[in-house]
């Protein structure tokens, strides 16, 4: 289509640019409806399939449901219209539908535990009203982020106090005594009487901020080359520190806390961010072999890390039909491997026999349930998640906002390799959630609030330019008035 150029002199063929001066790009919050409105369809869907296989009834309330959760996420949508008009339309979508299974297989589950709590006389509380409650607080607070923070820029401001209170956050598990924090061997928890939650989780999205401020005012040293090895320009030995802490801080955590989920994540996400801060490989040759070094020394010195790679390099010699070392793997495997490729259907299968089914191993239950196609349909979900956060990161013209975008999308990536790597036994299993898919509030309230700068960051990016106000016309050279000056003798 042929557009008019902004002088008036000519045509110029091809899309028009989104920032040119006078051409306001589309906001695509139309299309960004249409599509909650087809995950909304789905999550009801698959209700409706959970209902007729466990209960072999239906009710109007599953329709009900459903239109309850396109409404809560239709506010969502409004205020995103309201306050990043210019947002990505496919990031909302995806969270939404994430969200919506990961709530449905937690009330899959629900009879099936309490059904076994019965058994071994234990109490038990249904787990996805609580997951909707906890979705609803965090659609809250990511309308909050977005009403609060106009320009994602003003987050560097304040990063050296982000980078201090996500250090606090994420030891303060670690100084308290185990009945206040220890929960399933790992100390990540606050717990004050019946109200717990993980700090950790929103330590991340500070200390994200902290690097991205961090990188951003020391770029210029970390692209010094050091000495030349291998074809590579090493980087000098001074400018190592942020990797160096990055490395000590993950270490610290698997030491106090005994969390190798968060410590993965948390030098994973840095290691990506000095790569994209410096487009220089020798960051990650440096950082693997920090990274390598690290585990050497933590198998020499953890007991809980020796028995999750034991675990991992042999499940059957440690195995244990009494809740062993490797019982939940084991478990997970065997789960899908019965789903195969199509998998068993949703509500037809056995995911309950695995332990905790609905929090740390829900992509087990999915896989059983919905199969190889159920299950690689819902990593094509994270990865397009991610790459529309990237796109974001690529189009934003400020270099802080490229960086926190960036490590922002790349941590929604490793959080969701990590965990299904660890359990399909690509590598060593942790204890870390699935985004918006496991039951847990402090990862969704974290989530909520790291899709809130997301989504900042992109209506930044796709916003047009404020046109500058046009100069008036000047008259020609030989039309100005002149003045014959005497040069002084």
């Amino acid at each position: 289509m042929a557009v008019p150029t902004p002088g008036g002199g000519g045509v110029a063929t091809g899309p028009a640019s989104a920032t040119s001066p006078g051409i306001r790009p589309p906001t695509r919050r139309g299309t960004e409806l249409v599509m909650l409105a087809f995950a909304a369809a789905i999550v009801t869907g698959a209700m409706i399939l959970v209902e007729a296989n466990q209960q072999q009834s239906m009710s109007l309330d599953i329709l009900y449901y459903g239109l309850a959760y396109l409404a809560l996420f239709g506010v969502a949508h409004l205020a995103v219209r309201r306050w990043a008009p210019y947002a990505d339309p496919l990031i909302l979508p995806c969270v939404a539908l994430l969200n919506g299974l990961g709530l449905v297989m937690i009330h899959r589950l629900d009879p099936a535990l309490r059904a076994q709590a019965a058994a071994r006389e234990h109490a038990y509380t249904d787990a996805a009203p609580k997951q909707l409650v906890w979705t609803t607080i965090g659609l809250v607070l990511f309308i909050a982020v977005l009403m609060l923070i106009k320009d994602h820029r003003t987050l560097a401001r304040y990063g050296y106090t982000f980078g201090l209170v996500g250090l606090v956050l994420l030891a303060l598990p670690g100084m308290l005594p185990a009945s206040m924090s220890s929960a399933g061997g790992a100390k990540l928890w606050l717990i004050l009487g019946p109200f717990s939650i993980q700090p950790g989780e929103f330590a991340k999205i500070l200390l994200l901020i902290f690097f991205a401020a961090f990188l951003v005012s020391k770029r210029d040293l970390f692209t010094i080359a050091g000495r030349r090895f291998l074809g590579m320009d090493l980087p000098r030995a001074r400018d190592l520190g942020p990797l160096l802490v990055a490395c000590v801080m993950a270490f610290g955590v698997l030491a106090l806390e005994n969390d190798l989920g968060q410590s993965l994540l948390m030098f994973g996400v840095v290691l990506i961010m000095l790569y994209v801060a410096t487009e220089r490989s020798s960051w990650i040759v440096v950082g693997l072999v920090l990274f390598a070094a690290a585990c050497i020394l933590a198998y020499k010195l953890f007991p809980h890390f020796q028995v999750r790679v034991s675990a991992w390099l042999n499940p059957d010699a440690i195995y244990d039909a009494d809740f062993g070392s490797s019982y939940q793997l084991m478990q997970g495997l065997f789960g899908i491997a019965t789903g195969g490729i199509f998998g068993t259907g949703w509500g037809a299968g056995r995911p309950d026999i695995v332990p905790v089914s609905n929090s740390d191993f829900i992509v087990t239950s999915f896989g059983e349930e919905l199969g190889f196609i159920g299950l690689a349909a819902i990593l094509m979900i994270y990865l397009l998640l991610v790459m529309r956060g990237l796109r974001g990161a690529l189009a934003v013209r400020d270099t802080f906002g490229k960086l926190l975008a960036g490590g922002l999308a790349f941590s929604v990536g490793v959080q969701t390799f990590i965990i299904v790597g660890g359990v399909t036994k690509l590598i060593p299993l942790t204890g870390i959630t699935t985004p918006f898919l496991a039951n847990g509030g402090s990862s969704l309230l974290a989530n909520y609030i790291l899709v809130a700068l997301l989504l900042r960051i992109s209506d930044t990016a796709r916003r047009p330019q404020a046109s500058s106000r046009p100069k008036p016309p000047q008259p020609a050279i030989a039309d100005q008035h002149t003045v014959l000056v005497e040069r002084p003798t």
